[in-house]
């Protein structure tokens, strides 16, 4: 499991080793797992030798490691800590080849600006360089896939959110707007508030990707969309936030940014389809319960 530490991985981590599954937990720093299947690897993961000695014993290689955003991307385009690391991993799979890889992109920075629901047969309009990275990712994943007859899984999440997700400036609009209720402070936001987005609760994600996992999978990759398939505008969003928590998220409202579309919704008629899922966090609920994690904890 390639970033183990972060949101997303801790929580795939963890439901892996509850599960039953031995977890190799690869982070860049050492980090705490308190259950004994799972094992800390730390490394700078930037080159296919630091991958080496891991992959052997792995039935599925799991990539959830991202170190930007798209507004952290703005004007720096990035290879250190995101595409050179996929391309360590995908150059020491080229020894293992019989290890399948799943791999978590991202719904909302792939398509462009969308009137419609994205599907995954349509074009890859990426506006910021993060996207733009995800994209690249996604095209090496598939190369490798065809030429050494490998087994590959991309889902592409919509806006993930829910407990243990920090506060942290550009990583997640929700856990952000609760911070600011706690404080008291505004939320500074890009726009009128008008933009539309999905927003995804993190058990329903680690369940796909469970169920993406276990399915059969035939050489070659398969691609997913994942979403809750609930649109929200900003605006509406930080009004459900303030209710939850009992406290108004006041907004300071700057600038649109290049890097960011007006509204962008994608199709996960697929994954439902095919793997079987459903996710079954309303938006609300979700709130409450991350609401409930980070007032007791902050």
């Amino acid at each position: 499991m390639l970033g183990a530490a972060g949101f997303i991985g801790r929580h795939l981590t963890m439901r892996l080793a509850e599960t039953g599954h031995s977890v190799i937990a690869a982070t860049r720093t050492p980090a705490r797992f308190d259950h004994p299947r799972i094992r800390n690897a730390v490394s700078r993961w930037d080159e296919a030798s630091h991958f080496a000695e891991w992959l052997p014993d792995c039935d599925v290689a799991i990539h959830a490691a991202s170190s930007s955003t798209p507004g952290s991307s703005a004007a720096q385009p990035q290879l250190d800590g995101n595409l050179r690391t996929t391309l360590a991993m995908i150059e020491a799979l080229q020894a293992t080849p019989s290890c399948r890889v799943l791999y978590l992109s991202s719904g909302g920075t792939l398509y462009g600006e969308r009137d419609t629901p994205a599907k995954e047969t349509d074009p890859l309009l990426p506006r910021s360089y993060h996207g733009a990275g995800k994209a690249a990712a996604e095209h090496f994943i598939h190369a490798w896939a065809a030429q050494y007859e490998g087994k590959a899984t991309i889902l592409r999440p919509s806006n993930v959110y829910g407990p243990g997700q920090l506060a942290r400036q550009g990583f997640g609009i929700i856990p952000a707007a609760f911070d600011c209720a706690m404080r008291g402070q505004p939320l500074r936001i890009w726009g009128d508030g008008s933009s539309v987005r999905d927003y995804l609760y993190i058990d329903d994600l680690v369940a796909l990707c469970i169920s993406a996992m276990g399915a059969t999978c035939a050489n070659g990759t398969c691609v997913y969309n994942a979403a809750s398939g609930q649109p929200i505008t900003l605006e509406a969003l930080l009004d459900r936030v303030s209710a939850i928590a009992g406290r108004l998220v006041t907004r300071i409202h700057e600038p649109a940014r290049r890097v960011d579309v007006q509204r962008i919704l994608t199709d996960a008629s697929t994954a439902r389809a095919a793997l079987d899922w459903t996710p079954h966090i309303s938006l609300d609920e979700g709130l409450c319960r991350t609401w409930q994690w980070f007032s007791t904890t902050h």
